[in-house]
């Protein structure tokens, strides 16, 4: 059975669990009810399995805290011996518009202090990643603030079909890979 690695980005701790930079471990957690899997706490990370026609994935919820993500990652790819082609990041990224999903085979860290934590720790920033746009409605000298900070009603509202499209996505990258879940799922 062929396994994936799937990371969801984000801060444990209760203070976190509705910022726009957990959006990582809120895909995941989303999933994790839909299939009924209940992550349990292991070394670095939140885990659980799921299986879908033929593919094991392994979800993890770094506990390293966003800055420290690619020691989990890295942990977590050897224990359980999976290749960076097997590999998927979910961020969020303030570069893009709120709720527009890319996926991306490969790419920069663009500012983000998780991804390049894994691109220091791995060596390479040829692993793929979901993009989840948190837009970018602050001011100078105040991303912080915005990315730890709550999602508003209306976001909250809007965010239900995006966060189902980001697993679809997910299970897409597993099952069909990269290149098609892309070409079905970017852009919409």
């Amino acid at each position: 059975m062929s396994k994936i690695l799937v990371v969801g980005l984000g801060n444990m701790g209760d203070e976190y669990q509705n910022t726009r930079h957990n959006i990582g471990f809120t895909v995941l957690d989303t999933l994790a009810k839909e299939h009924n899997l209940k992550f349990r706490v292991d070394r670095l990370a939140s885990v659980a399995e799921f299986r879908t026609k033929g593919r094991s994935l392994i979800l993890i919820k770094p506990s390293t805290f966003m800055n420290l993500s690619g020691k989990a990652v890295n942990y977590w790819m050897q224990m359980e011996k999976i290749d960076k082609e097997r590999l998927l990041v979910i961020t969020d990224d303030i570069a893009l518009p709120f709720g527009t999903l890319r996926m991306k085979g490969k790419g920069s860290d663009g500012g983000h202090n998780g991804l390049k934590n894994i691109q220091e720790v791995l060596n390479t920033s040829e692993y793929a990643r979901l993009r989840f746009g948190v837009g970018s409605e602050f001011s100078k000298g105040r991303q912080v603030d915005y990315v730890l900070g709550n999602w508003t009603e209306e976001e909250n509202k809007a965010l239900v079909p995006r966060i189902k499209m980001a697993t679809d996505m997910l299970v897409g990258f597993a099952t069909i890979g990269l290149q098609l879940t892309m070409t079905s799922f970017n852009n919409k």
